[in-house]
């Protein structure tokens, strides 16, 4: 599931390899217009309610052109819609560059729904310096690459900094154990005034979006891979301890509130108001908790997952249509690079958006800035310039800047929507009813995950 993740730049020197010749038959038309240019349709373009997005989106546009007088952008609002996806491929709709959820390639790739761009990677600036996790999730088992990543994110754990100073709790020491969480909510919710010390969310898969975080958390998985096949693995010991952690914060510690069916909106809006003690979630949840919802940066910490053993990563990246000539192909590597991979801008971009009161110095990029896919120099010239630039209190985060090292990294399950849907059923079980079987909640979410599985094996 994806946070709504961040679009970036990359300078014309970086992108010198892929630039497109101006030259071609155009015999097949191959996406020439007039005066030999290439011509490449992208989707990606923020919609006219994000008024700010968009007018970067726009702006990039005109100067990529600029710099780029072979290759002409059409723009087009929106992102992939699993719904229609295949409809607009099979009807010649499909753009040439297009948006994918980390969630998407694998399928993409196994119905070769995707142009395979691997000749082409050795032109793409600083390709190997991606992390290699997000640059396997577009690779497929023979090794041929199909996209690129352009942001990532990780789970973490947001909690208010004043509410554990008023329960007595260290703010610069956030809980590292799911144990320690259940004693610090209990501690907040002893507050009162309506103060709830934890909020789990149940409902539009968001519920079994989380569960599978937790699980991650405590070394465990939620499917695997038996075979050739996928299949559900969370009908066991870590399952268990992940479902009765939640039901005893319920209804023994009273820590998690006596409103359930809860979705993302509702807890930002609970942290917001000061109500709220902790929520499982990622850096971007941070400007919304202020801007939208009330809250103080100076109230927000993160932490890494707590368990210690692992976390999940999201993010976005984007693919080719199967379709595509090797010249729109180019093309749109050009674009996909100067637009969203440029470490040459990282410094511009930030001051920019520091100049524009975007915040600056949260453990994840402003949306339209600098990618968060590096490793090495580049990772390291990125946090340098967010604290340079920083206008938020970046030692809120550190700990989870620091935990996040040591965790393993997952990503989410294959044909996740309908297997978050099946595990909704679990959070809503142990969090609504106090005599919840958690045995038989398992097993009937195992059977409904296995057949979502069914369909991509």
């Amino acid at each position: 599931m994806s946070t709504g993740i961040q679009r970036r730049t990359l300078a014309l020197a970086l992108a010198a390899g892929l630039t497109v010749a101006a030259c071609g038959s155009g015999d097949d038309g191959g996406g020439e217009s007039a005066g030999g240019k290439i011509t490449i349709t992208v989707n990606g373009q923020p919609a006219k309610s994000q008024p700010f997005e968009r007018k970067v989106f726009d702006a990039d546009v005109a100067a990529f052109e600029k710099e780029h007088p072979e290759i002409d952008i059409e723009p087009r609002e929106g992102f992939m819609d699993p719904t229609t996806f295949a409809a607009k491929l099979a009807g010649g709709q499909l753009e040439d560059v297009f948006y994918v959820y980390l969630t998407d390639p694998a399928n993409l790739i196994a119905r070769r729904q995707a142009a395979d761009i691997s000749d082409f990677v050795k032109d793409v600036p600083h390709y190997e310096e991606i992390q290699p996790e997000l640059r396997d999730i577009f690779t497929d088992d023979q090794g041929k690459i199909y996209g690129l990543p352009t942001a990532n994110y990780s789970m973490g754990l947001l909690y208010n900094r004043t509410l554990f100073t008023q329960a007595g709790l260290d703010p610069n020491t956030p809980p590292t154990t799911w144990d320690e969480v259940r004693e610090a909510a209990r501690k907040i919710t002893a507050l009162g005034n309506n103060t709830q010390g934890l909020a789990e969310l149940s409902r539009n898969n968001q519920g079994g979006w989380h569960f599978t975080t937790w699980m991650y958390s405590v070394g465990g998985q939620v499917a695997k891979k038996d075979g050739d096949k996928w299949v559900a693995d969370f009908n066991n010991d870590k399952g268990r301890e992940v479902a009765e952690t939640l039901h005893a914060m319920r209804w023994e510690d009273n820590s998690l509130g006596a409103k359930q069916l809860l979705e993302f909106e509702d807890a930002q809006k609970m942290f917001g108001a000061g109500k709220l003690g902790m929520f499982v979630g990622a850096p971007d949840n941070i400007p919304p908790l202020v801007n939208q919802f009330g809250g103080d940066y100076a109230d927000v910490g993160l932490a890494p997952l707590p368990g210690g053993q692992g976390t999940l990563i999201g993010g976005e990246g984007y693919m080719l249509n199967p379709k595509a000539t090797p010249d729109k192909i180019r093309a749109g590597l050009t674009w996909i690079q100067w637009k969203y991979l440029n470490p040459d801008r990282m410094e511009s971009t930030l001051k920019s958006y520091a100049e524009q009161d975007q915040p600056i110095g949260l453990p994840t990029a402003p949306p339209n800035a600098a990618a968060d896919v590096w490793t090495g120099e580049l990772q390291e010239k990125q946090k340098a310039l967010r604290e340079k630039y920083a206008n938020v209190p970046v030692e809120n985060y550190q700990a989870f800047v620091d935990g996040l090292t040591e965790l393993s990294k997952h990503i989410e399950p294959p044909n996740a929507q309908q297997v978050y849907a099946a595990l909704d059923n679990v959070m809503q079980g142990v969090l609504t009813n106090k005599d919840a079987d958690i045995d038989t909640l398992l097993a009937d979410a195992e059977s409904k995950v296995n057949q979502a599985l069914a369909q991509v094996n």
